[in-house]
């Protein structure tokens, strides 16, 4: 997350201009062109002029100049505002089990929309047809419309953090029916999984045992950038009727490197953590609770589907 935002959503709170970091045409004229030009003393051979004379008056004295009544008077700046509500640490925690039930009450509604047919085969459950709605495989890109509205606007996000977590319950339920459907009980060792990386990660961070300084922070980013470049060639390639094996083969490479995305998104969750941490710290506004529980959501729906993938692989070998 980028400390820039909490910092602009307190200013806005103050009631107070956006801090401009893009400098002015001003900053590259040289020093002192037009101010603070140092007079220089008049040479040998060179004549001075003399102070103009004092206005007459008519007792022969000099005449003060008169007050000034009327040039404009410029009010000082309006102070920050102070009193406004601060977020909380409970309060981002309250937030983030209000997106968690809703996205749990919707999965409930996307599983039920999958139908599954299946038969055994040598001891193993094969899927003959299963049939999605439409809609359970739009609420992906649903979801996706309302986290970049959320993170452009993070005051919405009472609202888009609340409609993003029933758009992701929706299509996490219809396909956690379609693994489920294939590897019995692989739904809730994914969700187990997801919530054991969540509290372990939460106590890394707590204790202080991974401090997120500035190269972990890059070292993180730098990693999430390669997995999300990494699945955008694979989805080009499939585009063309390509297939990526490292992705769908339950080879160990491919496992490995399952196992390596999961430990990125993983930390990504410390970089939530660090997120809400500073921004509290800071006297973030209220409603950046709810922005910073849909960060842990957006990282927690990551974390789960690669772990669900992970099971995948682990149990097809």
């Amino acid at each position: 997350m980028n400390e820039n935002l909490w910092e602009r959503e307190i200013r806005d709170a103050q009631g107070l201009a956006p801090i401009d970091r893009k400098g002015s045409p001003a900053d590259e004229l040289p020093p002192n062109l037009f101010h603070d030009q140092t007079a220089t003393s008049p040479g040998a051979g060179q004549a001075t002029m003399p102070p103009p004379p004092p206005p007459p008056s008519s007792a022969g004295g000099y005449i003060p100049p008169a007050p000034d009544e009327v040039s404009p008077w410029t009010p000082g700046a309006r102070p920050p505002i102070t009193d406004f509500a601060k977020m909380r640490v409970g309060g981002v925690a309250s937030a983030t089990f209000v997106l968690l039930a809703v996205c749990l009450v919707t999965g409930v509604i996307g599983w039920n929309a999958v139908d599954v047919v299946t038969q055994e085969v040598n001891g193993k459950t094969e899927v003959l047809s299963s049939s999605v709605p439409w809609w359970v495989w739009g609420s992906i890109f649903v979801g996706f419309g309302l986290a970049i509205v959320t993170i452009i606007k993070p005051k919405l996000a009472r609202i888009t953090g609340v409609l993003y977590a029933a758009a992701e319950g929706v299509f996490l339920g219809g396909i956690s029916h379609l693994f489920n459907a294939q590897w019995d009980g692989i739904v809730l060792q994914a969700v187990g999984m997801t919530a054991g990386i969540f509290v372990a990660m939460l106590f890394l961070f707590v204790t202080r045992i991974i401090r997120v300084t500035a190269k972990v922070r890059m070292a993180i980013i730098g990693a999430t950038l390669g997995v999300a470049l990494f699945y955008l060639v694979a989805m080009v390639v499939s585009l063309f009727g390509g297939d990526m094996p490292l992705l769908n083969e339950p080879s160990l490479l491919g496992i490995g490197i399952s196992v390596l995305i999961v430990g990125v998104a993983s930390f990504n969750l410390l970089l939530d953590f660090d997120f809400v941490e500073k921004a509290v710290e800071a006297g973030a506004p209220r409603y950046m609770e709810w922005f910073g529980a849909f960060s842990l959501m957006v990282t927690l729906v990551w974390v789960y589907l690669e772990v669900l993938r992970l099971l995948a692989l682990l149990r097809s070998r």
